[in-house]
C-alpha cells in the first residue's frame, strides 16, 4: 500500500461536521436580520402609556381614528353599539385576547372605560398602540372611540385602518 489510508468512518464523520457546521451558518445569516430588527424594536419603540385618547397627525400614513370628532383613514362606521357597557367591554377583551394585546392602561367605571393596549405584527413583532374609548349613552347603548397606531415607520401598509374595522366589528358582534 502507497500513502496513509483513512478510514471511511473518519471520512463520513467529518463531512458530516462539515455538512452540520455550514448548516448552522447558513441558519445564523437567515435570522440574523430578524434578530437584529428586534433589538432595534426593543431600544427605538418602548411602551409609553397612553393616559387620554390620541389623535393622528394630519398627514400620517401609520395611523387611524374613529370617533371623538377626528375620524381618520376610516369608512363610514356606527360610533354607537346598541349594547350595554359591559358587554361592550367584554367583547373588547375577548378582541385584546385573541390578538395577544399587552394592556397598558386600563381605567374605568360604570359609566365609561379607557383601554390601552399594544399588539405586535406577527412576524417582525412591530409594536402598534390601539386605544378604545367607550362611554355609556344610555342602558343599552355604548359610545365608542377607536385609535389604532404604529410605533415605527411612516406608514402602515392599511394595517391599523383594518385593525380599526375588525376591532369595531368584534365590540358590534
Amino acid at each position: 500500500m502507497h500513502g496513509p489510508t483513512q478510514d471511511g468512518n473518519a471520512v463520513t464523520s467529518e463531512r458530516s461536521f462539515l455538512s452540520r457546521t455550514n448548516v448552522l451558518l447558513v441558519v445564523g445569516a437567515l435570522i440574523a436580520p430578524w434578530l437584529l430588527c428586534q433589538i432595534w424594536i426593543l431600544t427605538s419603540a418602548g411602551d409609553e402609556p397612553f393616559e387620554e385618547m390620541p389623535q393622528c397627525d394630519a398627514n400620517s400614513m401609520n395611523c387611524a381614528h374613529l370617533g371623538g370628532g377626528a375620524d381618520f383613514r376610516m369608512e363610514e362606521l356606527s360610533l354607537t353599539i346598541e349594547a350595554p357597557i359591559d358587554e361592550v367591554q367584554a367583547n373588547l377583551n375577548a378582541f385584546i385576547e385573541s390578538n395577544n394585546g399587552d394592556v397598558l392602561v386600563e381605567e374605568g367605571d360604570e359609566n365609561a372605560s379607557y383601554i390601552h393596549f399594544v399588539v405586535r405584527t406577527s412576524f417582525w413583532r412591530f409594536p402598534d398602540d390601539v386605544a378604545v374609548s367607550l362611554t355609556v349613552v344610555d342602558m343599552d347603548t355604548t359610545q365608542i372611540e377607536l385609535h389604532s397606531q404604529s410605533r415605527l415607520g411612516q406608514g402602515d401598509l392599511g394595517v391599523n385602518p383594518e385593525r380599526l374595522e375588525a376591532l369595531h366589528a368584534s365590540l358590534v358582534a
